[in-house]
């Protein structure tokens, strides 16, 4: 009986679909219409204010991380706590200015509309405040780089040196591995000798990782076979020959990248914290910083969900799948603007790199408001989608009577089985409202559909408890473990995501063929595969190309599974709502994956504390390892995969391609 209801549903649709946007409907005049089309440009008008949101929030997650490493030498664990910050904002403040733009009334909304007040005040309120983010910490700055840098021009000394390294080696292994150095035959003595000389410089041709390398000391060019003329600090004899030479700092410097480095940063973060951070005048610094975070984070939420909404607003339901898609395009060019801001910035070393990051993202910003300002008349926009739903007779109490699902239809369904069927997919929408019906309802399969819901839910939080720990602890990662630059970490993270979206509309036909339950379990298994890689291969090196290429090669397995994720959870969970509460089930998705960004980089953040900061990706193996066991028990909210032989007809390939898109967060 499931089946047929199934089949039902698809037929249903099928025909509704058809019926508002393939097939011309004679009017009263007898006149044929013309099938209803997405308006393109009107909705990539109307991206504009979703790209003003991605252009912040990429720049934000990349570069707040490594602010408050570079000035406050926070632990993993507050930092965590200060990144989940704008989830835990957003658990309450989206639906509450969502609703209060959707009741909005008074003068600006009678001359420019609902949305469009909140989308501007909002902005400019963020613009405004953002910019005071990294300048009220300049002072703080200063004083962590002078404290890094007394440290940094140490570490040729034998007595420092010394010490240091017998704290590393005490501390088993969370400053020194010694399992690594094992494998290389490296041993705690070989450890002791460390120095490093920062006169000495290797420079390679593109990005200090390709290319020939020419060795200057003191900017002088230098052969690695000449002597080395006294120094004045004991220089060990690496390669054993009697003779001191060039080379021997090489060694002792591609020995501190590989062995010490890592250790030595933290040590300096420590450092940083107890001299400048925990002291009155740090503790003032710190305080202003979060007070002016919190009101633009404040500021971005009032207009989030007032953005997103005006695309609907603006769209006749049958289109807004393609609407969706379109909105999501203008989300990665914000995207993509704040990465090329961001990669090139970090790539010169100055004490003001992070005002102008936020300067140049605040300008991005306004001109998209601008650009947004002159081509988006939301009243008239929203005038006209009334008419035209008017026109086309598209009502939400046509759509409730039509929900639409991702099944094939029923073949060979006759036209008088398809009727009986409506009806019984109606009277089941009329049923089933929410999900305290479900559990009220006396049918085992309703309290099955309930079961699965929750288990979906709780599928997307571990999920994204996960990922999320990866993604909010990357950019210190990759520089403060890795020893990376950071313009170079971010190029690993672009170029990463970049490649993995290629995956878009392969995912699409793979929902289509294997139904999106077993879909995301892969997406889930990649991902746990990538973590385990990088937990067990990537290293610091004194070769930066060997740790940025295999650290860049796993992290591209998991962004595969990441679009396969997305592109598939959503559509379940709205799969089990009705059209009157397609809202509400988005809703309930956000919150699942809002509340595990809010909790999870603290939760990471003590695990890398306590651990080595590669057990990060051991804690977000486990979580997607658990992702994958509550899928396992879903039995509800899958799209019916196409069966052996069948070909998709180009309607179905056009509508895989736009769902595979995704929701524009």
């Amino acid at each position: 009986m499931s089946d047929n209801i199934n089949g039902a549903e698809a037929a249903v649709a099928a025909e509704d679909t058809a019926a508002m946007t393939e097939q011309p409907a004679a009017d009263d005049g007898g006149e044929p219409k013309k099938p209803l089309k997405l308006d393109y440009a009107q909705t990539f008008k109307v991206g504009f204010a979703f790209a003003i949101i991605m252009i912040f929030w990429t720049a934000y997650d990349f570069v707040v991380p490594l602010l408050l490493e570079h000035a406050y030498g926070l632990s993993n664990t507050i930092r965590g706590l200060i990144m989940g910050l704008d989830n835990l904002l957003s658990l309450f403040m989206l639906p509450l200015f969502g609703k209060l733009s959707d009741n909005a009334h008074g003068k600006l909304v009678k001359k420019f509309g609902r949305r469009t007040p909140f989308i501007v005040i909002g902005t400019l309120a963020s613009v405004v405040l953002m910019v005071f983010v990294p300048i009220s910490t300049l002072n703080q700055q200063k004083t962590a780089t002078n404290i890094e840098n007394g440290y940094l021009a140490r570490l040729d000394e034998d007595a420092f040196m010394e010490e240091r390294l017998s704290e590393f080696l005490d501390w088993e292994g969370s400053y020194a591995d010694m399992n690594y150095m094992a494998m290389n035959e490296f041993t705690a003595d070989d450890f002791m000798m460390i120095r490093y000389d920062d006169n000495f410089t290797a420079t390679k041709a593109f990005l200090g990782m390709l290319g020939a390398t020419t060795y200057r000391y003191n900017g002088t060019e230098v052969a690695l076979g000449d002597p080395v003329p006294e120094l004045g600090y004991t220089l060990n004899d690496w390669n054993g020959d009697g003779t001191l030479t060039y080379d021997d700092i090489r060694i002792g410097n591609e020995n501190y990248e590989k062995y010490a480095a890592t250790g030595m940063n933290t040590w300096i973060s420590d450092q940083i914290y107890d001299q400048a951070t925990n002291t009155p005048a740090g503790h003032k610094s710190l305080a202003v910083y979060m007070v002016i975070l919190l009101l633009v984070l404040i500021a971005m939420a009032t207009f989030r969900s007032p953005a997103v909404a005006l695309m609907p607003d603006v769209t006749p339901k049958p289109l807004r799948s393609q609407g969706n898609a379109v909105i999501n395009l203008c989300g990665g060019i914000g995207g993509a603007i704040a990465f090329l801001i961001y990669t090139v910035v970090l790539f010169g070393e100055r004490l003001e790199n992070y005002v102008i990051i936020f300067a140049s993202v605040a300008g991005g910003m306004l001109l998209l408001l601008a650009g947004f300002l002159a081509f988006v008349r939301e009243k008239k926009m929203v005038q006209r989608c009334h008419e035209i739903c008017e026109e086309y007779g598209i009502t939400d109490e046509e759509e409730e009577s039509s929900p639409a699902t991702d099944s094939s239809p029923a073949d060979g369904a006759s036209g008088e089985l398809v009727g009986e069927m409506r009806e019984a997919v109606k009277a089941k929408t009329r049923r089933i409202r929410t999900p305290r019906e479900w559990w009220e309802a006396k049918s085992g399969a309703e309290r099955s559909r309930f079961v699965s819901f929750l288990l979906i839910l709780a599928s997307i939080f571990m999920w994204f408890m996960g990922y999320n720990a990866v993604s909010s602890n990357l950019s210190v990662y990759t520089t403060k473990a890795l020893n990376l630059d950071a313009g170079v970490a971010s190029i690993i993270s672009g170029i990463s995501m970049g490649i993995s979206a290629i995956a878009f509309i392969p995912v699409g036909y793979m929902a289509a063929k294997l139904g999106r339950r077993k879909t995301i379990m892969i997406g889930l298994a990649l991902a746990i595969i990538s973590f385990l890689l990088i937990f067990a291969f990537v290293k610091p090196d004194s070769n930066a190309l060997v740790p940025a290429a295999l650290f860049a090669l796993f992290y591209l397995i998991s962004g595969f599974g990441l679009i396969i994720i997305n592109v598939n959870t959503l559509p379940m969970v709205v799969e089990l709502s009705t059209d009157a509460t397609v809202g509400q089930y988005t809703g309930y998705y956000y919150v699942a994956t809002m509340s595990a960004q809010a909790v999870t980089p603290m939760f990471a953040g003590m695990v890398m504390d306590a651990f080595e900061d590669k057990g990060l990706f051991i804690y977000s193996a486990i979580f997607v390892a658990l992702s994958i066991i509550l899928m396992a028990f879903v039995r509800h909210g899958d799209s019916k995969p196409v069966g052996k032989g069948k070909k998709l007809t180009k309607e179905e390939k056009r509508q895989i391609r736009l769902e595979s898109l995704g929701d524009p967060d």
